[in-house]
């Protein structure tokens, strides 16, 4: 039996859709299946818990999330008996970025006929994030600075419902990132980390915290990361110019950012990073609030990810 979780309001509404089309593909096939719709945040999550606490031995269940990193995040926070679970993804976000990291299809038809054909899973590290006394996992990647920022006023400005509404919504991090990358304040970070390794950064831009290469719709902050691998990737960008740090996220999109100076690259199985004043924080380019800091751990779970 395959169960659906479906964010309908995914790619500016497009998601339902999406949905409607995959839909109607099982059921010409006849293959089994039940759907769940999400109707306001959080709601995957319970969703989630509810589906896979049925996952036994004798009844082990396929778990498909259709949405966006977000959708993913939510899902995984609610996740159960993971020994008994496959997880399948179809992607109708705007970032796609764990459908990117994790190469997998990028059309939701390709992605479908993998999920259903396919026998190659890869066990994927989970994290968890505690930020302001709560806890949640992510798949991608979670962090504070410029990209949390940019989630952050996504999350609370108008301008995004109004491009959404004019088929445009991808203008709003465009227009809102500029905002951020021109006036957002460098600030002072330390890290903490589980080799007792401690540092202390100045003037940061941006600290990522990766299970995956690649965030925010496409820059590969961490070009070495494997999301199987038993350690989070860590990036700081620190102590750069405005010019400079434009090319230098013009870069990373390619992964060519490592060379600069003020760019610095962890690795580690928990941290715990606190800045000097608070700002954004962000979990799967979804808003985490304001906070001064937030703690990482790997989890000892594995969850089987279907892969072409």
């Amino acid at each position: 039996m395959y169960y659906f979780i479906v964010n309908p309001n995914s790619r500016s509404g497009k998601g339902a859709d999406i949905w409607k089309s995959l839909s109607r593909s099982l059921d010409h096939r006849n293959i089994p299946y039940k759907a769940y719709l999400t109707e306001c945040a959080g709601h995957a999550t319970e969703l989630s818990e509810k589906i896979s606490s049925s996952a036994t031995q004798d009844h082990p269940i396929t778990l498909i999330a259709v949405g966006g990193d977000g959708t993913i995040q939510e899902i995984l926070t609610g996740l159960k008996n993971f020994s008994f679970l496959r997880f399948g993804y179809i992607p109708t976000g705007s970032g796609n970025d764990f459908c990117r990291s994790m190469k997998l299809p990028g059309k939701p038809e390709d992605a479908l006929e993998a999920i259903l054909y396919s026998e190659k899973t890869l066990p994927m590290d989970v994290s968890e994030i505690t930020c302001n006394g709560f806890s949640s996992r992510f798949a991608v990647s979670c962090g504070i600075g410029f990209d949390a920022a940019v989630c952050h006023e996504i999350s609370v400005s108008p301008l995004k419902k109004l491009l959404n509404h004019l088929g445009l919504g991808k203008l709003a991090y465009l227009f809102i990132g500029l905002k951020q990358l021109l006036f957002l304040p460098p600030i002072s970070i330390s890290i903490d980390t589980d080799a007792d390794m401690k540092h202390t950064y100045d003037k940061v831009f941006l600290t990522a915290v990766m299970n995956q290469k690649y965030e925010g719709g496409g820059f590969c902050f961490c070009p070495c990361a494997d999301p199987s691998d038993g350690l989070l990737d860590v990036l700081v960008v620190e102590g750069m110019g405005r010019l400079r740090l434009i090319f230098c996220l013009f870069l990373s999109i390619f992964g060519r950012h490592t060379c600069f100076r003020g760019v610095h690259l962890l690795r580690c199985q928990r941290i715990t990073v606190k800045s000097s004043k608070s700002l954004a924080i962000h979990k799967d380019g979804e808003s985490a609030g304001l906070g001064t800091g937030f703690s990482v751990q790997l989890t000892d779970k594995k969850l089987q990810v279907i892969i072409p």
